[in-house]
């Protein structure tokens, strides 16, 4: 098999080979076909977000495939069949996990993820526990499944913001995958002509335009309205986020949903939160939504999940580098490998 190897030191990768794995227990040997690229991804390179650094990992917290081989205790799961993986699980013991939030365990959540801390689906294969796996369901082919895993962060933080109600009027600070998948979540959910999509880069906003879904996109100094009940921030940025909160009406919400690189600062009114009860909703990750995610993945594919209009580059393994500067350089909004 090849993998990309990611040296803990230095955060250079390189592509490397070993004999397929064999599964044991309850793992399951999935023959990678899509892998993306998360902007997670990108910050553990540049060394501003924990990974493992006790050896070298592969990263990938973003695949689908098929089904290899069968650990000896695995009896839900047949080879051949198309899956994906959630990258996250807890230890099943700690009061987070028993009160329905793994995602903050100490002995799992972030700390034991698939791709970060484990090894993930930057290869031609992966082993993973069954407890991890889904079925792809019918209609959807592979490389769409490959969303599954943001889209099912997306359904964490639809639960976390609901209700919206058709009407309300949303605003969608950044224009890169997660931003996109935003726009077309609330489209999907019945969000006509009251989506504003704020973008500084000329090139993402001409993306978001291309997704065809009757919103205004527009720079950020252009956006002058105080009137807007919701703004989901998907760029990760401190000053963009505090740039929203005075375009919120009283009782107005602020989804922060992009990952701020961990010395960011967000600074806030007090007054003005209390003036306007206004309020702040962190999402993490996807605790118990991928079976949601697969309904929203099927739900999308026809009108949606299509990787030219939402500007998916396609790679293989080999060509790493030149994926990693598309998206650096903003030539992309994702990439994704063709493992």
């Amino acid at each position: 098999m090849e993998f990309l190897s990611l040296d803990p030191v230095s955060k250079k990768l390189s592509l490397d080979s070993c004999a397929i794995p064999k599964p044991k227990g309850n793992e399951i040997l999935i023959r990678v076909a899509y892998s993306g690229i998360c902007g997670t991804d990108l910050h553990i390179l540049d060394g501003s977000f924990p990974a493992k650094n006790d050896g070298a990992l592969t990263l990938g917290h973003e695949f689908s495939g098929t089904i290899e081989a069968l650990g000896s205790e695995v009896t839900t799961f047949k080879t051949g069949e198309k899956v994906v993986v959630d990258p996250n699980s807890g230890c099943n013991k700690c009061s987070f996990c028993h009160g329905g939030s793994y995602h903050f365990c100490d002995n799992g959540g972030i700390n034991n993820t698939i791709g970060i801390f484990r090894n993930g689906g930057w290869a031609t294969h992966a082993i993973v526990p069954d407890t991890q796996v889904h079925l792809v369901p019918e209609g959807v082919e592979l490389h769409q499944a490959a969303l599954t895993e943001p889209l099912s962060c997306l359904a964490h933080g639809w639960d976390k913001i609901n209700p919206v109600h058709v009407g309300d009027r949303v605003l969608v600070i950044g224009a890169g995958i997660i931003g996109l998948l935003w726009a077309c979540l609330l489209h999907l959910h019945g969000l006509r002509k009251t989506v504003t999509i704020s973008e500084p880069q000329p090139r993402r906003r001409l993306a978001a335009k291309k997704l065809d879904l009757d919103y205004e996109v527009n720079n950020p100094a252009e956006i002058k309205d105080a009137n807007f009940d919701l703004a989901v921030d998907c760029s990760g940025s401190g000053p963009a986020m505090e740039s929203a909160i005075p375009l919120l009406k009283r009782g107005g919400r602020l989804c922060v949903f992009g990952v701020a690189h961990p010395n960011a600062t967000l600074t806030l009114s007090p007054f003005q939160i209390y003036m306007k009860e206004l309020n702040v909703v962190g999402v993490n990750i996807n605790p118990f939504t991928f079976p949601k995610a697969l309904g929203l993945v099927r739900a999308m594919v026809d009108r949606y999940l299509n990787y030219e209009r939402l500007g998916i580059g396609i790679y293989k393994l080999s060509d790493y580098n030149e994926a990693l500067e598309a998206l650096r350089m903003g030539e992309i909004s994702k990439a994704v490998f063709k493992c």
